[in-house]
């Protein structure tokens, strides 16, 4: 319709001619007009078996990219809660998914780890109980965060405590910095162990905080006087004005890249780490997932970016913002006290929920096999219920919802992948020893197996938006496919090539969820 649009001519009368033109060989059984125009083109069943059994799964980009991906990035000052969630989940999904098709992929995760909060935090544990080394397990640092801030606004001498620690750490004072590190590794560890009961790819080697880019800053500031007219003086402070950022009043807004005071903002550190992954890295594409407050933030480091010509236009920096975790009621989820919902509880109460559903399903599992089903249904029950969701969406947390084992769920999808195992388990058949060509003589049979061939046109697209529900979507109609197909046509029950073909179909639905659910992040389970 659309090339009929622009030629000017009845799209049914363009499909007729394409379809006199066209000569797709051995591969079409049928194509009819449809509609307005519409082609509808039949596969024939031999060659969906012959792409079933002689393709790969997945296929590698001709031509992989070297790509950083900056997600999770949460303040060390406080607790990690649920606002870090969807930046972690859709980051790390988005990551593997790269990773999947041979892209070289750098996790950047940059952590706030330096300010003003720190010389707050940093006051207060020197006076609270017998000193800085009685907190050494720091088990509810947002606890601190706001004991501490409390106090810098109520008491004028803890206040200039504050900022004194402040300055002792920006001219890396022996005892301020000793002090700072030390509470940096026992908040990188805490941090650490919510990566691992979340199961992502995060690894402390991916760290590089604020702190990292303290000594690129002056030479940023030098490097951008030196480019004419990228800089400008106002009101004292340095700023980079760009025409298209303006107010409602028409001004041109600046992005302020150096503070009258001296002291320097977000905006500093990002360029230098931007200019870090160009210049150390060799980035040819950078991508960013924040929520969607922060989106003129990234716009206007990008355009400044390109005007200083800090990195190659042909560069590709992107945004990829997303929505907010909702609670019932419709507003941002919150604990019943009002205050975020730390992350590790949230995810303990997840395996606690999992662990009770388990038990009333399956009684019949060991202690550690239970442990085990358990913990991979809860995480993916979290993670699946975010990322099944279009990330530029606000979605609402529902437990029993995520944890349904019916409808677009992880534990859906997991379960369909331990019915294939047990029909292998049953049959004492080795899933990597079928490829026997399908027959597909069931319509059912055709279904699944013209789904299954769209993996890698799914995973592309995946690679290109950095939208993972599309690979949700999909693995969630591969798995309807499946429980159609499965109810309909006997497996080990026939006999000959009908079984071997069936079997086929099993083993490469099986691959596939094992595969796509692996992008996600996502355990599957032999036995649930």
């Amino acid at each position: 319709m659309g090339a009929a649009k622009r030629i000017r001519t009845n799209p049914r009368e363009l499909a007729t001619d394409v379809l006199a033109d066209v000569d797709l060989g051995d591969m079409v059984e049928s194509i009819d007009i449809a509609g307005p125009g519409f082609l509808n083109i039949r596969l024939k069943p031999s060659f969906l078996s012959e792409q079933l059994t002689k393709t790969t799964l997945l296929e590698t980009v001709a031509e992989p990219k070297r790509i950083v991906v900056d997600y999770s990035s949460p303040n060390l000052a406080k607790e990690m809660h649920v606002g870090h969630l969807r930046s972690t989940i859709i980051g790390d999904a988005v990551a593997r998914t790269l990773e999947l098709v041979g892209h070289d992929v750098i996790r950047q995760n940059h952590i706030g780890d330096w300010g003003t909060a720190f010389g707050r935090l940093l006051a207060y544990l020197d006076e609270v109980g017998d000193g800085f080394a009685q907190n050494a397990e720091l088990r509810n640092i947002e606890k601190l965060y706001v004991e501490a801030s409390s106090r810098f606004e109520s008491d004028s001498a803890f206040a200039d405590r504050s900022r004194a620690m402040v300055l002792a750490l920006q001219s890396h004072d022996a005892d301020a910095m000793a002090k700072w590190e030390h509470f940096m590794a026992l908040a990188q560890q805490h941090m650490s162990e919510i990566y691992a009961k979340l199961d992502v790819s995060l690894r402390p080697e991916h760290t590089r905080g604020e702190s990292s880019y303290n000594a690129d800053i002056v030479p940023l500031i030098e490097d951008l006087r030196k480019q004419n007219d990228v800089l400008v003086e106002s009101d004292g402070a340095l700023c980079i004005f760009m025409p298209q950022f303006k107010n409602k009043d028409g001004e041109i807004q600046p992005m302020i890249v150096q503070k009258s005071d001296g002291g320097y903002l977000y905006h500093t550190t990002d360029l230098a780490a931007l200019r870090y992954r160009f210049d150390s890295l060799h980035a040819d594409r950078v991508l960013y997932f924040t929520d969607a407050r922060q989106t003129l933030h990234f716009e206007m480091l990008f355009a400044a970016s390109r005007l200083a010509n800090l990195v190659e236009p042909s560069v590709t920096l992107e945004h990829h913002p997303f929505g907010k975790v909702l609670g019932k009621d419709g507003k941002p989820l919150k604990s019943r006290s009002g205050d975020n919902i730390v992350l590790r509880d949230l995810l303990d109460q997840a395996v606690n929920r999992a662990s009770s559903l388990i038990r009333k399903k399956n009684p019949g599992l060991g202690k550690t096999q239970h442990e085990e089903v358990a913990r991979a249904v809860a995480i993916g029950a979290v993670k699946y219920a975010d990322l099944s969701k279009n990330r530029l969406h606000d979605y609402t947390f529902d437990w029993d919802e995520m944890l349904a084992f019916d409808g677009n769920t992880a534990p859906y999808l997991q379960y369909a992948y331990a019915r294939i195992s047990g029909i292998f388990e049953k049959g004492n058949i080795d899933s990597s020893e079928c490829t026997e060509p399908p027959q597909l003589d069931m319509e059912v049979e055709r279904q699944l197996a013209v789904h299954l061939l769209r993996f890698q046109e799914v995973i592309e697209q995946v690679t290109a938006d950095a939208k993972p529900h599309y690979l949700c979507t999909y693995l969630y109609e591969l798995t309807v496919r499946f429980m159609r197909f499965y109810e309909q046509c006997p497996i080990l029950s026939e006999e000959g090539s009908i079984r071997a073909g069936r079997l086929t179909l099993c083993s490469r639905v099986a691959a596939t969820l094992e595969i796509g659910l692996g992008a996600l992040g996502i355990r599957v389970l032999a036995r649930m």
